[in-house]
């Protein structure tokens, strides 16, 4: 059973950073895929990036010169690193992975900006 568990969202001023973290409990490698979504209050869960195990990545418009997505094979870790945050960036932020034709989940971490 794949388990994603994300950590390290909070509460920031418009303009602050905060970094994400997701564990897993396997091998990054044997994932085609790991990332973030997110999702604010009634609205759909939408893409924010990911990282493959060779390192490529891939960013939303949205998002873009303010969001890093990385990855430490080793520690099986997958990072967000978000910085100049806004106030339409609070959402709840999930972790995904993605191992074959099957999507994985983490149960989501809370990021507010506040302005």
């Amino acid at each position: 059973q794949v388990q994603l568990v994300e950590f390290g969202g909070g509460l920031v001023q418009a303009g602050g950073s905060l970094r994400l973290y997701c564990a897993t409990s396997e091998s990054i490698f044997s994932f085609n895929v790991m990332g973030w979504y997110r999702q604010a209050p009634g609205k759909q869960r939408d893409f924010v990036a990911f990282v493959t195990p060779e390192g490529s990545t891939n960013h939303a418009d949205s998002v873009k010169g303010r969001f890093t997505v990385s990855r430490d094979n080793g520690k099986k870790m997958v990072y967000l690193q978000m910085n100049n945050l806004k106030p339409e960036d609070t959402a709840l932020y999930y972790c995904y992975a993605e191992q074959l034709t099957t999507r994985y989940w983490g149960q989501g971490t809370q990021v507010t900006v506040s302005s």
